[in-house]
């Protein structure tokens, strides 16, 4: 008996210690699958993502493209220096070359289009046209955007497209092709993106005013062989225009004068906070620094430009009006009497 009794302490004793033994290596087990599975779990994750990550890495190939360095120009100058990235074609060598955003904004018949041929005689600005002519790119504010993205991306495509080493860019705006209607949107656009407005206009407006009926006599008459022609590129043509001698309608005179000069003054303040210059079309007829002025403005290298157009109407405007005594009349004494005079030669 004295046996048995201390028999059975000692299976108490064992089995007290061997169930500690067996509980840890439970958890432990139980820990490694759970562990295993978390495992099993993160890793097909892993693998899903980088069947993905490959494909848009070779995508987003502009994400591994070397910047272009810092141009060397003052801070105020950095929002007008850009590098587009044409969709249609690649810039190549010239990637890195800076290119400037500008607008020619003018009235019909004040010598924008002999200017704009000026402009693009020089290796490296393109300005393409009157753009908005076309009523359906001026439809209304998305449709001008679109298309202004489109010019100063570099992806306009037209005669005077210097393409990969354009260093200027622009075009052709006159003021009642949707420029005015839409014009606190359009300063805002200049302003984000950095658009540079070259302001040309004509001192003389009754100068003007004998050029636009002119030409809409010739746009109906067709006078060069049934061909409508804006712009003469040979005196032969020049002199066959200038032999219409339009009918002013001196009633209607002085208002229609006053007209054109309101618009011009709304122009000039409507633009006025954005970078600008101002031109005169005889200022630059007379003095052809102002075309220096013009290439320092667009900070491209000063070159001795040259146009092809020839001007049509020449000498005193007695000369290329019907009833030039009757305009006479009319004007002397008002603020127009100065139109009168012959204020510049060629």
């Amino acid at each position: 008996m004295g046996d048995e009794h201390s028999l059975i302490p000692k299976l108490q004793d064992s089995f007290v210690f061997k169930l500690p033994k067996k509980s840890p290596l439970v958890l432990r087990m139980v820990v490694l699958m759970f562990v295993m599975v978390c495992a099993v779990y993160i890793c097909s994750i892993c693998l899903k993502q980088i069947g993905v990550v490959p494909s848009a890495g070779f995508l987003n190939v502009e994400v591994f493209e070397k910047p272009c360095p810092e141009p060397n120009i003052e801070p105020w100058d950095i929002p007008y220096v850009h590098y587009p990235k044409p969709k249609t074609y690649k810039r190549e060598e010239c990637s890195c070359n800076p290119v400037r955003y500008f607008a020619i904004l003018s009235m019909q018949r004040s010598g924008s289009g002999w200017f704009e041929t000026l402009l693009n005689n020089h290796t490296n600005i393109s300005s393409n046209g009157e753009i908005f002519s076309v009523k359906d790119r001026r439809a209304n504010v998305s449709t001008i955007f679109e298309t202004l993205d489109k010019v100063y991306n570099l992806d306009w495509l037209s005669s005077a497209s210097k393409n990969e080493c354009t260093s200027a860019v622009g075009l052709k705006w006159m003021l009642n092709q949707g420029l005015m209607k839409h014009h606190e949107e359009i300063v805002e656009y200049f302003k984000t993106r950095g658009v540079s407005a070259i302001f040309l206009f004509r001192r003389n407006l009754l100068r003007r005013m004998i050029s636009v009926l002119a030409n809409s006599y010739d746009k109906d008459a067709k006078l060069l062989n049934g061909t409508h022609k804006s712009h003469v590129h040979s005196p032969k043509e020049a002199e066959i225009l200038a032999r219409y001698k339009p009918l002013i309608n001196t009633t209607l005179l002085i208002a229609d004068l006053k007209q054109v000069q309101e618009m011009t003054t709304k122009a000039l303040s409507y633009f006025n906070t954005t970078r600008h210059i101002f031109l005169y079309y005889e200022d630059v007829v007379k003095n052809r620094t102002r075309l220096d002025d013009v290439q320092e403005f667009l900070k491209v290298p000063k070159l001795n430009l040259k146009s092809r157009q020839v001007k049509i109407h020449h000498g005193p405007l007695s000369q290329h009006v019907q009833n030039w005594e009757e305009v006479q009349k009319t004007l002397n004494g008002t603020g127009f009497e100065n139109f009168l005079l012959e204020d510049y030669r060629k």
